[in-house]
């Protein structure tokens, strides 16, 4: 794994190619820099603390899928700022009016990969209403941990 990102959780082809260049750059995909290098889908709405945007691989099974990506390169709670919560609450209850969101959830990824599961390690959030409606649906599950 490099201090970035971790291969071992990817989900997609596409997702795991565009992390080998990552770790070839030796550089975090959600630093501000570098965001625009490999994420391709606008910005939503940005604030003080936070980006809000689409998520470029969503999660099979769903209607909505949107990441908040903490602006500041941080991995661990203990590095944000006090008043980021406010404006992530903020951020998540303007997206359930604005997508009309019947009901969901949303999971904040952190520290260690081996333990949050996540592919990038910065502090980001998942935030998700299923699709109820898809061929096929599943329940969109939030993974925790190696495995």
């Amino acid at each position: 794994m490099s201090n970035y990102v971790d291969i071992d959780n990817t989900r997609e082809d596409e997702q795991k190619k565009v992390m080998e260049e990552i770790i070839l750059a030796d550089h975090c995909p959600f630093c501000e820099e570098n965001l625009s290098k490999y994420h391709k889908n606008r910005f939503i709405k940005e604030g003080k603390h936070w980006i809000l945007t689409k998520n470029r691989w969503p999660y099979e099974h769903t209607k909505v899928h949107l990441l908040l990506i903490y602006k500041k390169h941080a991995t661990h709670l203990n590095e944000l700022d006090s008043k980021a919560g406010k404006e992530l609450l903020d951020f998540v209850k303007w997206a359930e009016q604005k997508y009309h969101i019947a009901g969901g959830g949303w999971a904040m990824r952190f520290g260690d990969t081996n333990y949050s599961a996540g592919t990038v390690n910065h502090i980001h959030v998942q935030f998700i209403q299923p699709d109820l409606n898809s061929p096929n649906y599943k329940p969109v599950r939030i993974k925790l941990g190696k495995g």
